[in-house]
C-alpha cells in the first residue's frame, strides 16, 4: 500500500500528516512506531491524521512515537491548519479542529497565500489535581515539594489537555534529561504519565524550557508544555497575566497568553516536504 504523506514541524516538533478525507489508514499505532523511526524510516516524534469531523473543519488524531495516542498537540494543530488553509480544503484565515481535548478554534496568519504561522485558542488550564490527574490531594499543586526519584522537586502541574508537570531550575541546559525525564513520565502519582517542562526564568516576559514527552522522550519544542510552563510561572508570581510570554525552545519560541479565560498559544508552522511512503 502506498500512503501519501507531508512532513511538517512546529519550532522542530516534526510529524508526519496523513490526509484522511483521501486515504484510510487502518492501524496508526504501529505505523507511528515504524515511520517515526529517524534512521530506518521517514523520521519524526510521531504521526497525525487529518479526518473529517462533524463538528469543526477537520479532525486530529496524534500519535506519539510508541505507538501512543496524544490528546492535544499545540505544535500539531498549527500544522493540521496550515495544511488544511494551503490546500484550499478550508477558505478562511480562522479554521476550528477537533481534538480528543475539544475543539480548538485558529486564527492563521497568511503570506503570500500561505499559512506560516497561528494563533491558537488552547481553552482553559486545568489546576485541579484530578482533572490533570495527578493523585495528589488539595486543590492544586503549585509548587509542591515532592520526592520524585532520589530527590526532592517543588512542582507545579497543569493540564492543557495534556497532563504536565513543571520544574524551575537554575541550569535547564546541564540538566540530564535522559535520566531524570522518565523518572518524572513514570512516577507512580502520575496515573496517566506525564509531560515533564524545565523551566528558567531569564525574565518576567521571557523563560528558557526544555521538555521529556511521554510517548516521545525529549523534543524540540511541546506547544501545550510551553502553555503549561506559562501557566506555571503565574501561578508562581514570576510572570504576569495577561502579558505575552516568549518560551524559548531548543526548536524556536512560542509566544503564550494566559488569562482566566484561556491559553491563547503563538507560534510557526512550517511544511518541510512532501511524499509516499511503501507499507
Amino acid at each position: 500500500m502506498d500512503l501519501v504523506f507531508t512532513k511538517m514541524h512546529g519550532c522542530g516538533n516534526d510529524y508526519i500528516y496523513f490526509n484522511c478525507f483521501e486515504q484510510q489508514i487502518s492501524n496508526p499505532e504501529e505505523l507511528s512506531i515504524v515511520l517515526s523511526d529517524r534512521h530506518f524510516s521517514i523520521g519524526g516524534d510521531g504521526i497525525v491524521l487529518i479526518c473529517p469531523s462533524d463538528v469543526a473543519d477537520a479532525k486530529m488524531r496524534m500519535f506519539n512515537m510508541d505507538g501512543s495516542e496524544g490528546k492535544m498537540c499545540g505544535n500539531a494543530v498549527r500544522c493540521v491548519g496550515k495544511y488544511l488553509y494551503d490546500n484550499g480544503m478550508v477558505n478562511s484565515s480562522n479554521i476550528t479542529i477537533e481534538t480528543l481535548s475539544g475543539v480548538k478554534n485558529l486564527e492563521m496568519f497568511i503570506k503570500d497565500f500561505k499559512a506560516v504561522s497561528a494563533k491558537v485558542n488552547m481553552g482553559k488550564a486545568e489546576l485541579e489535581p484530578k482533572k490533570i490527574p495527578v493523585n495528589f490531594d488539595g486543590e492544586n499543586v503549585i509548587s509542591r515539594p515532592v520526592k520524585i526519584g532520589d530527590k526532592e522537586h517543588e512542582i507545579t502541574c497543569v493540564s492543557m489537555g495534556n497532563p504536565h508537570c513543571v520544574m524551575f531550575c537554575e541550569d535547564v541546559d546541564g540538566i540530564e534529561i535522559e535520566k531524570v525525564g522518565p523518572v518524572f513520565e513514570n512516577f507512580e502519582l502520575f496515573p496517566e504519565r506525564i509531560n515533564t517542562e524545565f523551566i528558567k526564568v531569564i525574565d518576567h516576559k521571557t523563560l528558557q524550557m526544555r521538555v521529556w514527552e511521554r510517548g516521545s522522550g525529549e523534543t524540540l519544542a511541546c506547544g501545550t508544555g510551553a502553555c503549561a510552563a506559562a501557566v506555571a510561572a503565574c501561578c508562581n508570581g514570576l510572570c504576569e497575566k495577561g502579558e505575552d510570554i516568549t518560551v524559548k525552545l531548543k526548536g524556536g519560541d512560542l509566544v503564550i497568553n494566559y488569562t482566566d479565560e484561556a491559553v491563547f498559544m503563538t507560534g510557526e508552522a512550517v511544511k518541510a516536504f512532501e511524499g509516499v511512503v511503501a507499507i
